[in-house]
């Protein structure tokens, strides 16, 4: 008797009458991210919103100015660029053949085994959550100097760092449809008003003029070039998440490639003509003084006097709303990964269910947002600070966890640039992938040498000094990371080898334990 509904038990995808969406696992929609909930548009303003621009342009550009004294910040967006370029080659390939929301770690795995996938895992883990976490520090000193300046409340920066904890949770147990609306419009206007500072600065150009100074290769030299291509590259991450989408999205072997060279190029023109516009501002041969005395403040600066303080009061707003954004972005990609990992059996199975009335990776949303409080209350804990002073917990807190982040994505991207080679040269397409694997081996040479470039001038990073500890304590929690997974997958091979097969496998997973079950026989 007909029921009304067909198994297809070759792909594991069950559909009933009227059904436009698969749920890829024949474990039904709980084991499933929600198919098509994103195009082109949405996938790639979910991307772009973790870079943060205006976060880059106040926060990062006057550092790598002033701290590191590189005036060719300009042109070291544009050599990140290319870079980044090459290593999409082969990972949009990649993206083409693996669907996974554990991207990293899937195609990790796939190019050089579950046990590095493994170890892949965990390290995605924890720098996603150390980026994310080390955002709240900002945004919530930046939300308290609001309500000084405009409320006249004294408030703590915990607060609001708190409160947005709260916010992001209810917002990523919510459609990921929703979060992109919200992710589009915050980014669009913030970037607006970029461009519109952009354009003043060149129609009103600081007392040396129109220079391209910036771009000449000569400023690219000094102590701190190492570390100032960790803290540009920083800039970039986001596009590198468009994978981690790609069991929402309509038509994934099309549009995630897509958005990630859109994204990749969006921001190699967006920041190398935003950092030569604050040269232009303040003149090539001043701008490394004026970042180090003015810091985030140099671009308000220089805006107030060019567009007026409206304007420019405008901009502090959209610093904050900027930083919800990446916090929301980093969120979502976080919550996937733990979603991945549970499905895969690297996490407990409840991590690999999502919520049944939004699709969302409940479980994993709900880590990440406890996660973020207790490290957010860890470091408000030893604030014994005044109200309004730019607390070293909060400094701590934002560079510590972001530099930890960075080292930890670029790491990563080096690892995947490698497994993108063995992946293709093992299924015998080495010689028809060629080109993409020269571009990937390429970058991955490049990603490894400015990790090691990171991890040697990491003091500099997070402002230690010479012999500190934390030189080598942050890190090595990254290298903590890989070790720990790296065990974990030994011992998983050893021990359940079942769920060692699994790992970077996603929904593909799931038709080996169903053909298990096909095959047992009862004793």
């Amino acid at each position: 008797m007909s029921t009304g509904r067909t198994d297809t038990s070759r792909t594991g995808t069950i559909r009933t009458p009227g059904d436009t969406g698969g749920i890829n696992t024949y474990k039904g929609e709980e084991r499933a991210l929600r198919a098509d909930r994103l195009g082109t548009p949405g996938l790639l303003l979910s991307v772009l919103a973790a870079s943060a621009p205006l976060m880059v342009v106040a926060g990062v550009m006057p550092t790598v100015f002033g701290v590191m004294g590189i005036v060719g910040q300009p042109l070291l967006y544009v050599i990140l660029g290319i870079v980044l370029m090459l290593f999409g080659v082969g990972y949009a390939e990649m993206s083409r053949h693996v669907h996974n929301a554990g991207a990293f770690y899937a195609y990790i795995a796939r190019g050089l085994g579950p046990t590095a996938g493994a170890g892949a895992s965990l390290v995605a883990l924890v720098a996603y959550s150390a980026m994310q976490v080390g955002i709240y520090g900002i945004l919530g000193f930046e939300v308290s100097g609001l309500f000084a300046t405009y409320l006249g409340i004294d408030l703590p920066w915990w607060i609001p760092a708190l409160f947005a904890v709260a916010l992001v949770g209810v917002l990523g147990w919510l459609k990921i449809d929703l979060n992109a609306k919200v992710l589009g419009v915050l980014l669009v206007v913030e970037c607006a008003l970029v461009v519109i500072f952009d354009i003043a600065a060149v129609a009103e150009p600081g007392p040396e003029g129109l220079s391209l100074h910036a771009f000449n290769p000569e400023t690219l030299t000094g102590a701190g070039l190492g570390t100032a291509l960790c803290f540009c590259i920083a800039a970039f991450v986001g596009f590198e998440q468009a994978p981690v989408y790609a069991e929402e999205t309509s038509r994934p072997q099309v549009v995630v490639s897509r958005v990630m060279f859109l994204a990749v190029g969006y921001a190699a023109l967006f920041l190398a003509v935003s950092a030569w516009a604050l040269t232009v501002a303040a003149g090539p041969s001043s701008i490394v003084g004026t970042s180090l005395e003015e810091g985030p403040g140099m671009l308000f600066g220089l805006t107030e006097e060019r567009l007026g303080a409206t304007f420019t009061d405008v901009l502090h707003v959209l610093f904050v709303t900027g930083m919800f954004a990446a916090l929301l972005s980093f969120h979502n990609v976080v919550a996937r990964y733990a979603f991945a990992m549970g499905r895969e059996g690297l996490l407990p199975a409840g991590f690999g269910r999502t919520n049944k009335a939004s699709g969302a990776p409940a479980t994993g949303s709900m880590l990440q947002s406890a996660v973020s409080a207790v490290v957010v209350l860890l470091f408000a804990l030893t604030d014994d600070n005044p109200v309004g002073d730019p607390t070293a917990p909060v400094l701590h807190l934002f560079t510590w966890m972001g530099n930890v982040g960075a080292l930890g994505v670029i790491v990563l991207m080096a690892a995947a640039s490698f497994a993108v080679i063995a992946f293709f040269v093992r299924r015998g397409a080495g010689r028809a992938q060629a080109p993409r694997l020269v571009a990937s081996g390429l970058a991955g040479l490049a990603l490894l040498t400015i990790a090691v470039f990171t991890v040697r001038d990491f003091g500099v990073l997070v402002g230690s000094g010479p012999g500190s500890s934390l030189n080598w304590l942050l890190p090595g929690v990254i290298v903590t990371a890989l070790a720990g997974g790296l065990v974990y997958g030994a011992v998983l091979r050893r021990t359940r080898p079942e769920v060692h097969a699994r790992i970077g496998l996603g929904n593909e997973a799931f038709q080996l334990e169903k053909a298990a079950e096909g095959t047992a026989t009862p004793r």
